[in-house]
This record gives structure tokens, sequence and C-alpha cells, in this order.
């Protein structure tokens, strides 16, 4: 017996960037780069430890630095958190921290993983990478901040 076709789940259009917003971070409107190149989806930060508390590992960062308009001191902590070998834009392979964040684009809430990179001489501070839009997203490099465009 076969089963009877499914109905294709409706993706969401999006552009060659856009903003999201970070809420548990306090960042809202950060803009990002939409990178069909790229596996993994990350974000730019500063400031990152891993500290011992309780004998359990927390990994301690800052989104953004303090160079960056929307730099806000605040500090995230977790303990969900892997390091793994990811090979840079350049090529090269470097150990990044990788977490999950809570984001908000074009008014739907995602939870989904970054690796914590130093992009700060990168226009965009948050990548959104492969991982993050298969099955949820058709990406038109003809547009651009789709998701301003959906609130008018």
């Amino acid at each position: 017996m076969t089963k009877p076709l499914s109905k294709p789940k409706q993706k969401l259009t999006i552009g060659i960037s856009d903003f999201i917003d970070l809420p548990d971070a306090g960042l809202f409107q950060v803009p990002c780069k939409i990178d069909t190149g790229a596996d993994t989806s990350a974000i730019h930060c500063a400031r990152i430890r891993v500290k011992e508390i309780n004998g359990q590992d927390v990994l301690s960062f800052i989104l953004l630095d303090k160079k960056h308009p929307m730099y806000n001191k605040k500090e995230l902590r977790t303990t969900e958190f892997v390091e793994r070998k990811i090979r840079s834009s350049f090529g090269d392979y470097e150990f990044r921290y990788v977490v999950k964040l809570n984001i908000v684009l074009m008014g739907k809430k995602f939870r989904t993983s970054f690796t914590l990179s130093n992009r700060e001489h990168m226009k965009y501070p948050v990548l959104l990478g492969r991982k993050f839009l298969k099955g949820r997203f058709l990406v038109d490099v003809g547009l651009t901040n789709l998701s301003q465009q959906s609130e008018l």
C-alpha cells in the first residue's frame, strides 16, 4: 500500500540579507546575511569563556563587541554547547563553540545553532547558513530585507 502524497510544506521566501531579533540577548533588528554556501550559522561574539560552576562547564559570552553600535554588554550563559572544528570562509580550520539561540525572523520564532566567531571585519554580524534555511526558506538573491516589508 502506498502512502498518499502529502502537501509540501510551505516555505517562506527570504532575500540575500535581512534582520533578526535575538530576544534572550536583548538585541533587535540585527542585520544578517543569508549564506547558502555556509553549512552552519555564525554570530559575532566577544569575551567567550568557559567556567566551571558547581562542577559543570558553563560557556559565557557576549554577542557583538564594544565597537558594534548595538553592543549591550549582556552576558549569556549556557551549559548546552559543543566545540567543533569549523572550516572558515578562507579555507582554514579553527575550533569554535556552537550554541543554540532563540531568534525571531519574519515574525516566527526559531531555535537554531550558531558558531561563536569573530566577525568584527564583516559587514554582517550574523550569518544564516544552510542548516537553518533547509526546509524553511527559499532564497531569492535579488531581494533584501523581506521581513521589513512583511511588517508594513
